[in-house]
């Protein structure tokens, strides 16, 4: 599989963390223009409106799970065990990171997100496993 292939759903999940952090400091640099927030107020990076909470949480956990995503995709490309299973399974994954952070940022619906969370977790325990084996039996 090319390594083209393989970084493309990377660059994407790379998008999503730099879209947040910016849409993060410009609704930021909004609030503080308007006055609706004082920087005194918020020094300690608490008593932000809450939807700045949604978006700064939402851009957290972009260095959560993904962590382990990115660290896959590496060893997988390193050792040459990316395939088209693996680069599906990446898209998979993505996706559920792109449908986690709209239901963030947006409803921020608890059951929905968590189950979007899960699916995405349940995806990457999936890629370890058959990259863990790839290595093993190898």
């Amino acid at each position: 599989m090319s390594a083209k292939a393989v970084l493309i759903p990377v660059f994407a999940l790379a998008a999503l963390a730099f879209g947040l952090l910016t849409a993060l400091a410009l609704t930021r640099i909004g609030v503080l223009r308007s006055g609706a927030v004082k920087p005194k107020d918020i020094a300690l990076n608490r008593n932000w409106p809450d939807p700045i909470v949604q978006l700064a949480n939402s851009y957290a956990s972009q260095f959560e799970l993904p962590t382990l995503f990115y660290a896959l995709v590496v060893l997988a490309l390193v050792t040459e065990k990316a395939d088209r299973l693996l680069v599906a399974l990446e898209w998979a994954f993505v996706a559920t990171r792109f449908a986690h952070a709209y239901i963030h940022v947006t409803s921020n619906h608890v059951p929905r997100r968590f189950f979007v969370f899960a699916a995405g977790f349940a995806l990457l325990v999936l890629m370890w496993a058959i990259f863990a084996a790839r290595i093993v039996l190898s």
